[in-house]
């Protein structure tokens, strides 16, 4: 915290008026890019108009866009949040969360085609934990790929598993 809150140019004890611990921010932090990108999907999906590819891609690549458009987001979000509890238990719950509104989501885009319950909320799952996993790589230099070619392969996997 001594160093955040030299980086910040505040002294310990504002620090501790707004929070309880390294952790209390962190988890803050991670609930303001959640909301970010939920937000920005969600304000893409209204807008796009489309095929469902297409207004998948724009969602995906505005989702990709926030993660890797300032790798911090990412890294905080994806990576430094499973580090440590009670950041793990947050990263999970927010995963699901995601994963739910991805399931929505795909029964706006695919209407009677899109999967049914519990089918649904699986596929959304290993959905939402694959591009994670996979803009993590990205982000610890693991593959060599550009943003633009994660929104492809993601693109292609919602595209291929989100309907009958």
């Amino acid at each position: 915290m001594t160093a955040i809150c030299a980086e910040a140019k505040l002294t310990e004890r504002y620090f501790y008026e707004s929070f309880r611990s390294r952790d209390d921010l962190l988890v803050q932090v991670i609930e303001t890019i959640a909301e970010e990108v939920r937000m920005a999907a969600h304000a893409t999906l209204q807008t796009v108009t489309g095929n469902p590819e297409v207004r998948a891609r724009a969602a995906i690549a505005t989702f990709v866009g926030i993660l890797t458009g300032d790798p911090r987001k990412g890294r905080v979000s994806i990576i430094e949040s499973a580090g440590a509890e009670p950041l793990r238990t947050r990263r999970r719950q927010l995963l699901r969360s995601f994963a739910s509104m991805v399931a929505e989501e795909s029964k706006e885009l695919y209407g009677d085609r899109a999967w049914s319950s519990p089918q649904d909320e699986v596929t959304a799952l290993l959905f939402v934990g694959g591009l994670s996993e996979l803009i993590t790589a990205w982000l610890n230099g693991e593959i060599d790929v550009s943003p633009e070619q994660i929104v492809d392969a993601a693109t292609y996997q919602f595209t291929s598993t989100a309907h009958r």
